[in-house]
């Protein structure tokens, strides 16, 4: 069985919209993109890295596959994700595309959830999750994450998609590993632990 994980970068205050760049993404009037890389550091990237070593393919929405299409195949060979995202198996969830045409791009057929529960039953290795906020809560949904990988930024934004929105499921999450980089940024990765349990004191 692979796992589906959801790889995401955060801010402190749970906002994942548009992380990469100012007209990444400003639906709903959003005027914050490119928060991620002045709050990174060179610990991050070497994290992030290394969670994709047990990954073999990627799940995208729409709107992050767009992204991501537009930029990678034109990236500077020598950026080390460069390689590793054109080569990628990229499945994309989409109900208006009608193909894909990035390198090693297949898009799912059908009702995403089917579709999804069929690649976890397939043979292969882990499929991250990047970005996709919207897809996320599908997989959230339907109790389909297997564990998430975040990197949460030392910035508060106040607007903006979040990863756990209102109405997310409650869950309880068993930690992996929860590591903080010299410039404050939190690398936690957790595993779904079934709900959470409720007491007083």
């Amino acid at each position: 069985m692979r796992k589906i994980i959801v790889c995401t970068f955060l801010t402190l205050d749970g906002v994942m919209q548009a992380p990469g760049g100012p007209d990444e993404d400003a639906e709903s009037g959003f005027e914050h993109g490119g928060w991620q890389k002045a709050a990174s550091d060179e610990e991050v990237g070497a994290g992030i890295a290394g969670w994709y070593q047990d990954s073999d393919a990627m799940l995208l929405g729409r709107k992050t596959y767009e992204i991501f299409a537009s930029y990678w195949p034109e990236a500077d060979p020598a950026n080390p994700f460069t390689e590793r995202m054109n080569g990628t198996h990229k499945y994309v969830a989409s109900r208006t595309l009608t193909s894909v045409g990035w390198q090693n791009s297949t898009l799912l057929e059908g009702d995403v959830v089917d579709a999804v529960r069929r690649l976890k039953a397939s043979d292969g290795g882990s499929i991250n999750v990047v970005g996709s906020g919207d897809l996320a809560q599908t997989l959230m949904r339907h109790d389909l994450v297997d564990e998430y990988r975040l990197t949460i930024h030392p910035v508060i934004i106040g607007t903006g998609k979040r990863l756990f929105a209102d109405g997310a499921v409650p869950t309880a999450l068993e930690p992996v590993s929860v590591s903080t980089t010299k410039g404050g940024t939190v690398l936690a990765v957790y595993r779904p632990n079934g709900k959470p349990t409720y007491d007083s004191y």
